[in-house]
């Protein structure tokens, strides 16, 4: 097995896109809701009939855009940004077609 690896020149920035996702991004989002929703948080969609599996509804809410909360990235370079996380997931579902 090969591992490539790729460094930019130390002269090159990164380009990080403030409005996009990374799939752990996603994953670490759609977990820590369901975290949140199982504690006792509101759920923020319409539940259709009884189900309440809080994965599912974390889904719901990320596909509805009604995910109440703030992304925080740390660059390598020390810099600090903030995500905007309701284009950011227009944009991820956009580009998997609706998928998680």
């Amino acid at each position: 097995m090969y591992i490539i690896v790729m460094l930019a020149p130390e002269s090159e920035s990164m380009i990080w896109p403030k409005d996009r996702l990374t799939r752990f991004e996603v994953a670490r989002i759609i977990g820590a809701r369901a975290l949140q929703i199982s504690l006792g948080a509101p759920v923020l969609v319409k539940i259709k009939g009884k189900k309440f599996d809080p994965i599912e509804l974390a889904k719901e809410e990320f596909k509805a855009c009604r995910i109440p909360m703030t992304i925080k990235r740390t660059l390598p370079s020390g810099e600090i940004i903030f995500v905007d996380i309701k284009k950011a997931i227009e944009n991820w579902l956009k580009d998997h077609e609706g998928e998680i």
